[in-house]
C-alpha cells in the first residue's frame, strides 16, 4: 500500500508558466504541478499517516490543526491565483496517486474550462454586516410600565415591549442588509450568501446580517467598494475583505468526486 499521497489545491489553465519555486503547501512540503489536457493541478506529496483517511478523521476535530492546514492551502491558492485564474479545491482533498489527478484533469476538462472562463479576470470579495443586539437597539426593558400596575403586571409589559423591540429592530436591519447585497450584486457577476457566522467564529457580538460573497470584474474593484461606502451606517456596521480567489464560485459548483467516489484517500 502506499505510503504517501497527492494533496490538491488549484487547477488553472496551463500556459507554460514554470513551477512555484519555493513555494510550500501543508505539513511543510513542497508545491510542484501535474499537466494534463491543457491543465494544470497545484499539488504536493503528503504522507498517508497524516492524510490518509483515518488520521484526517482524528485531525480534523482538532481545530489548531485545521486551523494551520488550512492557512497553508490558502496560500498556495493566493500564490497562484496572483498569476491565473483558478480554481480553488476544497480543504484537504487527496488522492491516491498523482495519475488520479491527471485522470481527474481529463475526466473533468470541460468543467474546469468553463469554470476558469467564468473567473478569469474576476475576483472575490467578501462582505459581511453586523447590527447592534436587538436589546440593546430597542432597549433592553423597552420602557417602563404604568406606575398603577403590580410589579409582576409591569414586568411582563417590559418583558413584551421589549420582544417587540427586538422584533421591530430585526426587522429593519435584515432589510437594510437585503438592501446592501441588492447594491452590491448589481456591480457583481455573480453573488452569493453565505450562512451568518455565529459570535464564536466571527470574533464579534453583533448580529450578522450578511456574509456574502461577490465575483466581481478587476476593473469593478474600487466601483464596488465606492458603492459598499455609500452603504454603511443605519445601525449597520460593515466589513470589506479581498480581493481573493474566488472560493466560493468554483469549489462550491464543481463535485470533484462526482463518478468516482473511491478516487480520494484523504477527507
Amino acid at each position: 500500500m502506499a505510503d504517501s499521497g497527492t494533496y490538491v489545491y488549484a487547477v488553472a489553465r496551463d500556459v507554460g508558466r514554470p513551477h512555484p519555486a519555493g513555494l510550500t503547501g501543508v505539513a511543510g512540503t513542497p508545491v510542484w504541478t501535474i499537466e494534463r489536457a491543457g491543465l494544470v493541478a497545484y499539488v504536493s506529496t503528503v504522507p498517508l499517516d497524516q492524510f490518509g483517511e483515518e488520521p484526517l478523521r482524528r485531525s480534523l476535530e482538532d481545530l489548531d490543526w485545521v486551523g494551520k492546514t488550512a492557512r497553508a492551502h490558502h496560500h498556495v491558492v493566493e500564490v497562484v491565483a496572483e498569476t491565473a485564474a483558478t480554481a480553488p479545491i476544497r480543504l484537504v482533498t487527496v488522492y491516491s496517486s498523482q495519475e488520479q489527478v491527471g485522470e481527474l484533469l481529463e475526466r473533468r476538462h470541460d468543467d474546469f474550462v468553463t469554470l476558469l472562463s467564468h473567473v478569469t479576470g474576476r475576483k472575490e470579495w467578501g462582505v459581511k454586516a453586523y447590527a447592534q443586539q436587538a436589546a440593546e437597539a430597542a432597549g433592553a426593558e423597552g420602557g417602563d410600565a404604568p406606575e398603577a400596575d403590580s410589579p409582576g403586571i409591569a414586568y411582563l409589559k417590559r418583558r413584551q415591549a421589549s420582544l417587540r423591540g427586538r422584533e421591530d429592530a430585526w426587522r429593519r436591519a435584515a432589510a437594510q442588509a437585503e438592501r446592501i447585497h441588492t447594491s452590491l450584486a448589481a456591480v457583481a457577476v455573480a453573488s452569493r450568501r453565505h450562512r451568518p457566522q455565529d459570535p464564536s467564529l466571527s470574533g464579534r457580538d453583533e448580529w450578522m446580517l450578511l456574509n456574502g460573497a461577490y465575483l466581481v470584474d478587476d476593473e469593478r474593484g474600487d466601483e464596488f467598494a465606492a458603492v459598499l461606502d455609500t452603504l454603511r451606517g443605519q445601525g449597520i456596521d460593515v466589513e470589506l475583505t479581498g480581493p481573493w480567489a474566488p472560493y466560493s464560485f468554483t469549489t462550491l459548483d464543481l463535485d470533484l468526486d462526482a463518478g468516482d467516489p473511491e478516487s480520494r484517500d484523504g477527507g
